[in-house]
């Protein structure tokens, strides 16, 4: 009889924080608490000219700070919204805490596609937001060389678009 009355008092003592700590973290995907590369040392140098990705998508980083972009989805739940848009921007190289990003803002538009699902459903197309930006976390691969991407889709999946060096003009 003590041992029963020793759970049920271990029970209400640790049991409702317990709950109440596997449904706040059920969620918790590994973007919700990344933190970011610990790249400091890239520079500007390194990430002027053309960057591209699996899905075609491609992107030029000018040295005047202009960029241009081709079929680039959107981050995070974005991505999930299936458009990918092409157009012009400006872009900066900013260094926070957890690393460094590349901003790159839209500043005109002009094309917005629809990415192909792999299955086709009947729900409309929805536009891209009228402002966006996108971050672009830096990263070194294991050559040293600067890699950019991003988050997308459910963040407790973790699925990172990256993009790479394209060719050399």
């Amino acid at each position: 009889m003590a041992g029963g009355r020793r759970l049920r008092a271990w029970w209400s003592t640790l049991g409702g924080p317990m709950v109440v700590l596997t449904v706040l973290t059920a969620c918790a995907g590994p973007y919700q608490y990344y933190g970011g590369t610990e790249v400091h040392d890239a520079t500007t140098t390194e990430v002027v000219g053309e960057w591209e990705n699996v899905e075609g998508t491609r992107v030029v980083f000018r040295e005047d700070g202009t960029a241009l972009f081709e079929k680039l989805d959107g981050q995070d739940f974005d991505f999930e919204n299936g458009w990918r848009l092409s157009g012009t921007g400006t872009w900066r190289l900013a260094d926070g805490d957890g690393g460094q990003v590349v901003r790159l803002t839209p500043t005109a538009r002009t094309r917005v596609e629809r990415r192909s699902p792999a299955t086709e459903t009947d729900a409309p197309a929805l536009e891209p937001p009228s402002t966006y930006r996108w971050s672009f976390y830096v990263d070194r691969d294991r050559h040293d060389k600067l890699k950019l991407f991003f988050f997308h889709g459910d963040p407790d999946v973790g699925n990172t678009y990256v993009m790479t060096r394209g060719p050399v003009s």
